[in-house]
């Protein structure tokens, strides 16, 4: 998935307006101007669109999991090393750690968004790369995570001219 869209479609889910997002990437000692941030959240086609590198998202969503559960004691913000990529199912664990889901919250999610999918398959994306039973997350898979807690968080179904009005 394109790491604005991601950006864009959490932002929508978790009603972050932009002092909010400003003051989670301060988090994370990243200081943004609003400017750059309403580059990044710019549509593709928009003036003044920026591509969100993976190494600005992955600060984002440890701001974001900061913000929701708290900073543990001595906490370094990681970096994103500069040629390194952030795969799906890195965003899906991060988002999974910010909102501090079990499996049956985020089943629930894929539900509300009618993505269901079983346990086994859920616990697959969270297995390490190497392991027999890994599966990547497929960028459909993510994206009804994402409606899915939209739903739950503000009790619609997001459109997609709603997320970018955001």
């Amino acid at each position: 998935m394109i790491t604005n869209d991601v950006l864009r479609r959490v932002r929508y889910a978790l009603q972050l307006n932009d002092t909010k997002m400003l003051a989670i990437f301060a988090s994370v000692d990243n200081e943004m101007n609003v400017d750059f941030l309403h580059s990044i959240m710019a549509k593709e086609e928009a003036e003044g669109y920026v591509f969100c590198r993976d190494s600005v998202l992955s600060l984002f969503l440890d701001g974001l999991i900061y913000e929701k559960r708290g900073r543990k004691e001595g906490a370094v913000p990681a970096v994103l090393p500069a040629k390194a990529v952030l795969s799906n199912n890195d965003i899906l664990r991060k988002l999974r750690i910010a909102l501090n889901f079990k499996d049956e919250d985020m089943l629930n999610a894929l539900k509300l968004a009618n993505f269901p999918v079983s346990k086994g398959e859920l616990s697959a994306l969270f297995r390490k790369a190497d392991h027999r039973n890994f599966k990547p997350c497929g960028d459909q898979l993510l994206r009804r995570f994402i409606d899915g807690i939209t739903v739950q968080f503000r009790g619609t179904t997001p459109s997609t001219d709603a997320v970018e009005a955001e």
